[in-house]
């Protein structure tokens, strides 16, 4: 078990937990009092910070915020993007990539990570592949299930998707990319939007090119993550190139990389993007787009407790549960699965966003370390009652 004396001498916390620590009963219902809904207000020019400009709209679809949920893969499934939504400051999530070719051909594990609820409105579903036709049936699909925005996967250096013709590897060949989203925009009527890198290497950086291609093309909006495939997650993401591609074109460009703390979302805004996604930060630190959309209304960012932290993992948790239950009995399709398969499955969904939840927190590594260790939901929840200081309500 831990101690409040085990956390505070924990040496390995390698940023300071902004957490502040008091007594806290388990709540039911929405996620702790900052499940109530954050409206993002533009701060007036008069007080030198009129950087945001709202309602943000991406073709016909408003975004009550210009901030973003980042699409990623194994990370932000449904429970975790309704979870980020209810603490407000949030405008669209973004799901994880799907596969195309899956959806045309119907395949359960492919639809699974195309659901989403009513709560996550709007929601963009991202998909990817590199054959136009394909793409353009898959947009339909995406359309026919009541998503907002369809968006395209041209940022993934995964070798296993870029070696089809995917992800990242379709900056390679502007003019297909270009043909790719042509074709989803004629199939149909909602928003079709691009996320790209900076370009495949340093020797062709081309997201200001590729971003006018795919303008010409039909595409709505634009995401660019500021560094190259070569370089994945290493180095620095270049902002300066960013704000180039928002010089470039005349649709809604985006900006992503590096934003850990909601000041630097604050201050990406201010290079001149319509948006900012955050993907790592969020999963650091869900509460990042609420306290960045607190700034930049003129408030003080909100104090996350530690209990709150602990209380966003069990509703996890609970919600993962909840959406096993939803496929078996057909969500937006049926998927059903064993009852000893899913328990399996959320401890190590929880075991995945605890490599970067636990970041910066105080003994975050011996947190790690018994999630890892859990066998079972049930152990799952006393290690993270016992860490978080949660007080179980008895009835």
């Amino acid at each position: 078990m831990f101690s409040p004396a085990m956390r505070e001498s924990d040496p390995s916390a390698s940023r300071p937990c902004s957490c502040t620590v008091s007594s806290g009963r388990r709540q039911t219902g929405p996620t702790s009092a900052l499940a109530a809904e954050g409206v993002l207000a533009a701060r007036s020019a008069a007080s030198g910070a009129g950087i945001l400009e709202l309602p943000m709209k991406i073709g016909k679809v408003s975004l009550a915020s210009t901030f973003v949920v980042a699409p990623m893969a194994g990370m932000t499934d449904t429970a975790f993007r309704r979870l980020v939504k209810r603490q407000g400051g949030c405008g669209l999530v973004v799901t994880e990539m799907v596969s195309s070719e899956g959806l045309v051909r119907g395949i359960d594990r492919t639809l699974e990570y195309a659901e989403y609820t009513e709560e996550e409105r709007p929601v963009s579903i991202q998909i990817f592949g590199g054959d136009p036709a394909t793409m353009a049936e898959a947009a339909q699909i995406v359309e026919g299930l009541g998503a907002d925005i369809v968006d395209v996967n041209m940022g993934c250096p995964v070798p296993k998707i870029a070696r089809h013709n995917a992800g990242c590897s379709l900056m390679r060949e502007p003019g297909h990319a270009a043909d790719v989203i042509a074709a989803m925009a004629k199939r149909v009527k909602i928003p079709v939007t691009v996320k790209m890198r900076a370009g495949w290497n340093e020797q062709s950086i081309n997201a200001p090119e590729l971003a006018k291609r795919v303008e010409g093309a039909g595409a709505a909006a634009v995401a660019v993550h500021g560094r190259t495939a070569a370089q994945s997650y290493s180095g620095e993401s270049d902002w300066t190139l960013i704000e180039r591609v928002a010089q470039s074109v005349g649709i809604p460009v985006l900006g992503s990389g590096d934003c850990i703390e909601p000041e630097q979302i604050l201050e990406r805004q201010a290079t001149g993007v319509s948006g900012v996604l955050v993907g790592r930060g969020v999963l650091r630190n869900p509460w990042i787009l609420a306290q960045a959309a607190d700034l930049a209304s003129g408030r003080a960012a909100r104090k996350v407790t530690l209990q709150d932290r602990g209380i966003f993992l069990l509703d996890y948790v609970d919600l993962l549960l909840q959406e096993g239950q939803n496929e078996a009995e057909g969500f937006r399709h049926k998927a059903g699965q064993s009852e000893t398969r899913h328990e399996r499955w959320v401890v190590n969904k929880l075991r995945a966003l605890m490599s970067w939840y636990s970041k910066g927190l105080p003994n975050g590594g011996h947190l790690r370390t018994a999630i890892n260790s859990a066998s079972s939901i049930a152990d799952a929840r006393e290690i993270i009652d016992s860490f978080f200081e949660i007080e179980v309500a008895v009835p």
